[in-house]
């Protein structure tokens, strides 16, 4: 099989608009990464696809996206090199939350008074270093100081950060789900990896109506970093998955999409708690009443 890599160059914010976008489709890309080089700070988006790449569709998803042509440029690759994980390599762990993110290449001790997770590069969306999921991390964290949860569900999990992050902190069950198999294999790796495989489990499941989605509600914490669309979307099947009293916490939502999404959640019985915002994007805290 024939493997191509293309790639732009972005703003860091495009360049992770741009890999949210293509990993809610299981037909353009392989897999899609953002990194920065460090010599230049310049910001690059690559996807690795089947060659040749349909370039006409990631033109018309980057106008969607960006509100802008962007000019790709493409070139064969060796598929046996994992570019994702060589492109995430270098990145520096994260704090947020009381959370401590890192790689299998840091070598540095965890702070104390930081609850640690590895999460490795790999082929799913989710290295904790998007403002999306440091500002979910950060809402955990306040949410959990409130109350304690015991049924919970995260949706669209991709590499299971957050699923892992409420296993670490508290003792219970949390269900995972994703539309991707790669992503729901490598979270069971990762909740394994961190000491939490026996608190979480994760299943290939689009959209809310998956039996075992169904079989566990209502929740008490429901947590989805996904896309403002697709959020908006499962609006009405949130709400009536979220027991009275119960917390949802929405990311993955451009700064200018938050109002939005807080109608459609209002519509859907819930009220607005917090809103984090973190540079260009959006994390909510609601309520359902």
């Amino acid at each position: 099989m024939s493997v191509d890599q293309l790639s732009v160059s972005l703003t860091k914010e495009q360049a992770y608009a741009l890999v949210d976008a293509v990993s809610e489709r299981d037909d353009l890309a392989l897999t899609a990464s953002a990194h920065e080089i460090e010599d230049t700070g310049e910001w690059v988006f690559e996807a690795t696809c089947d060659s040749p790449p349909d370039l006409e569709s990631f033109s018309e998803l980057a106008r969607q996206v960006l509100g802008g042509d962007v000019t790709f440029s493409v070139e064969a690759i060796d598929p046996e090199v994992n570019w994702v994980a060589k492109s995430l390599e270098g990145l520096a762990p994260v704090i947020a939350g009381g959370f401590y993110v890192y790689g299998g290449h840091s070598t540095g001790p965890v702070p104390e008074g930081l609850t640690p997770m590895r999460i490795e590069a790999a082929q799913a969306f989710g290295t904790g270093h998007h403002e999306t999921t440091t500002g979910c991390l950060e809402a955990i964290e306040m949410v959990i100081r409130k109350r304690t949860p015991y049924r919970m569900i995260d949706v669209g999990t991709g590499t299971g950060v957050l699923a892992i992050a409420l296993a670490k902190r508290v003792d219970a069950k949390i269900l995972a789900t994703d539309i991707d198999p790669i992503a729901v294999t490598t979270t069971i790796e990762n909740a394994r990896d961190n000491g939490v495989g026996e608190q979480i489990d994760a299943v290939e499941a689009t959209g809310l109506d998956h039996a075992e989605i169904v079989a566990r509600a209502p929740y008490d914490l429901v947590v989805a970093n996904i896309l403002a669309g697709p959020l908006t979307e499962l609006a009405p099947g949130m709400g009536g998955m979220t027991q009275t009293g119960g917390i949802a916490i929405l990311s993955g939502i451009l700064n200018t999409q938050a109002d939005g999404v807080i109608a459609a959640y209002r519509e859907a019985g819930f009220t607005l708690e917090d809103h984090l915002k973190r540079k260009d994007w959006t994390t909510l805290v609601l309520k359902k009443g």
